[in-house]
């Protein structure tokens, strides 16, 4: 009888630690499942991220950049047709983007000095 009170401490330590391992190995896996999530969430997060920045930036800044290609195409063909004009040589169009070309020039060649 005096064994059995010695063994009952041994046994009741082993189960406790038996416990404590189950306990732990429970809590990694809990912990496992909360990293995937947490990892879940982030790429959802980004995803709506990506989507938002599409929608509210790069689309709109594609439609303009489209609009002002077919603006400058507009303005190229004018004016490679100025010099078939009648009044070129007083149009103030012509003379106007013949100032802007030369302070351009001017201003580029400011810039490698």
């Amino acid at each position: 009888m005096n064994n059995l009170w010695n063994i009952i401490p041994s046994v009741l330590t082993l189960v406790a630690g038996g416990g404590w391992l189950f306990d732990r190995r429970r809590h990694r896996q809990e912990v496992e499942s909360l990293k995937a999530d947490n990892r879940q969430k982030d790429m959802n997060l980004s995803k709506m991220y990506v989507e938002e920045f599409k929608e509210n930036i790069a689309d709109p800044l594609r439609r303009e950049v489209r609009e002002l290609r077919t603006e400058v195409n507009h303005l190229r063909n004018a004016i490679q047709k100025i010099n078939d004009c009648p009044h070129s040589d007083a149009c103030p169009v012509y003379s106007e983007l013949q100032k802007q070309q030369d302070y351009d020039a001017a201003d580029q060649h400011s810039h490698r000095d």
